[in-house]
Order: structure tokens, then sequence, then C-alpha cells
């Protein structure tokens, strides 16, 4: 298809932090598009964050904002169990869609969306494993497909936060950031994930009371291959994401965080990121840049449905093997061709 002429609408579904943040980047950053409407539940909040962008709408039901002439294309940042419904009536409109992850919050509904897409019988949504769109990642990913370094055998992931949010439960620690690796291991081997094992040590003294933090992550994939995840979500000191592939023939590592290094007053060190927008402020300026860019070509491009499903797929089995010891298996449908 013939690129668009003009810039391309966008209505941003949720205005809470992350929502808000893509509402600026897109005026602020992103090239080729505006933002042209948004939507909240709470009706202040989004006519506050419309407020900040000439032209922009502010409504309260994603249904209404669909059906604007201004819109050609969505992005969901609310809360994942609104995103089915979201997802179904963007459909309908047969409009282009950025996901935040997770796609949904269980397998059943991300199969549900799964159906609906393959139904369309064309791609429309891409969703948001930003990772993906790191220069880092994107680096060792390059870096694994050239073969230099052997067939990966092992790949083994650090994954940490200062502190969790008051709301956050032990489930989550696998649900919304271990589902970070599950996409990463997918992608970085091009395997499937075939079982989940949760390991939980001594909770810290950090935790609050109830959440079993840290936890360890085994990941078995179909390539032969194992990945672990140490997740620590109150480690103290900063946010952290880091990743090794250990191959037949050499390592690749990521995440060391050493861009600058200091020496001063007998001392050396850099610094640490303290949250995720830090660290991968780059990949969602890549990524919504490659969204727009394909959008405006009439492609569909990066993480898709079936990525979300399989990552959903995975937590569900995590959940299961961190609430009730040992090894489980993922249980995932039949590939469909759409996302071959």
């Amino acid at each position: 298809m013939t690129e668009r002429a003009t810039t391309l609408g966008v209505a941003v579904i949720g205005t809470g932090r992350m929502g808000a943040d893509h509402v600026r980047r897109i005026h602020e950053v992103t090239s080729g598009a505006r933002v042209t409407a948004v939507v909240d539940v709470d009706a202040e909040r989004a006519k506050a964050v419309a407020a900040r962008v000439d032209g922009c709408a502010a409504y309260t039901d994603p249904a209404a904002a669909m059906a604007s002439a201004d819109v050609e294309a969505v992005l969901i940042a609310s809360p994942g169990p609104a995103h089915e419904a979201t997802l179904l009536a963007a459909f309908e409109h047969d409009l282009p869609v950025l996901c935040e992850k997770p796609l949904t919050p269980d397998a059943a509904s991300a199969l549900r969306v799964l159906e609906a897409e393959t139904r369309l019988g064309h791609r429309r949504v891409q969703v948001g494993f930003m990772r993906r769109y790191d220069p880092e990642y994107a680096k060792l990913k390059a870096l694994l497909a050239t073969g230099q370094l052997g067939r990966p055998l092992m790949v083994h992931n650090r994954h940490r936060n200062a502190a969790s949010p008051p709301f956050f439960t032990s489930t989550m620690l696998v649900t919304d950031s271990v589902a970070h690796e599950a996409d990463a291991t997918r992608w970085l081997l091009g395997h499937e994930i075939t079982a989940v094992t949760v390991l939980r040590p001594t909770s810290s003294a950090n935790a609050p009371d109830g959440l079993r933090d840290p936890q360890f992550v085994v990941f078995e994939t179909d390539g032969g291959a194992l990945s672990d995840v140490e997740i620590f979500v109150n480690c103290g000191f900063g946010y952290q994401v880091q990743a090794e592939v250990v191959c037949e023939r050499g390592t690749a590592r990521i995440g060391d965080g050493h861009a600058l290094v200091t020496n001063m007053a007998g001392r050396w060190g850099g610094t640490i990121a303290q949250d995720f927008t830090e660290r991968f402020e780059t990949a969602y300026d890549h990524e919504i840049q490659a969204w727009v860019d394909a959008t405006r070509r009439g492609e569909v491009t990066g993480p898709g449905v079936w990525d979300g499903y399989a990552a959903a797929a995975v937590c569900e089995a995590g959940v299961r093997a961190l609430e009730d010891g040992g090894r489980v298996e993922v249980e995932l449908a039949e590939r469909p061709a759409l996302y071959a």
C-alpha cells in the first residue's frame, strides 16, 4: 500500500502514567502522527491530558473515540482487564492498534482476541513488548542471528526494581514483570516456551508482608534451551534488566549499564536507572515510531497477537508453578497460518 500523505490520527486509550507518557511521546517525539483523541473513564483526567495537545478531544468511551473521523489508529494503555473489549471494538472499525502488554490478563481471553483477528484475515495489532526495540536487545538479537556464537543453550535474565508498588502481588511478579522475559526469551531464541518452574527463596526483609520476593523462574523451550529469570522487585537500589545468552562457542551479555563510568574523589562508578521509563525510554521511542511508520505504510510489524497470547499462556503456567510448586507445562493452541 502507498504511504499516507498526512499525519496519522491516533486515539490513546487510558491516560494513566503510561498512556499520558505516550501522549507526550507522540506529540513531542514521534514523527508522522498526532494525538487526536484520548479516552479515560476519569473524564477530568482525560480532559486534562487532552488540553496539552491542540485539536485533541477527550472521551470516556473508547467506541465513541474510534467512531471519530479524526481517529485512524488506536494506542491502548488502559488496565489489562479492559483490553479485550477495546481490541474487539477496534477490529469492528478495522483500525490498526498498538496494545500495551499484557494483550489481555489470561490465555483464554488472549485466545479470543487471536481468533477475532484471525477472522479479519489480516493482522491489526502490535503488542507493546518494548524490549524488542531497545538498542542493546536489538544488538543481541542481531548477533545471535549471525550464528557466530553457535547454538544458544541458556539465557540468564535479571529483572530488578527498587521497590514494588503497594498493589503488587506475588503473582504479579510473574504476570507483570517476568512476562517481559517470556517474550524476550521467545524472540531472542526463536523458540516457544514449553514449561515453567518457579522456585521461591526466602523473601527479602524489604518485601511487603506476604509478597514472595524474590522469585527464580526457569523456562524450558522447544529448542532444548533453558532460560532463567531472577525477578526481585524490592532490591532497594534501582531498576536493572540484564540478559546473558550462553551459546556453544561464546556468550553475549547486555544490561550492565556502563555507558558512562566516572572516576572521582577516590571512587569509580556509574548510575543505576530508578524505573522502567528511564531505562527503556529509547525503546519506547523506537517502538512507537516503528508502529507509526508501519501503519502509515499500511503494514503491521513487530510482536503480534500470537506473541501476546503465548506470553499469557506462559505466565498462566508460571502462576500455577508459583502457587502449586513444581514444573508446569505451557498449553498453547495451534498457531494459525496468519502468524506463521
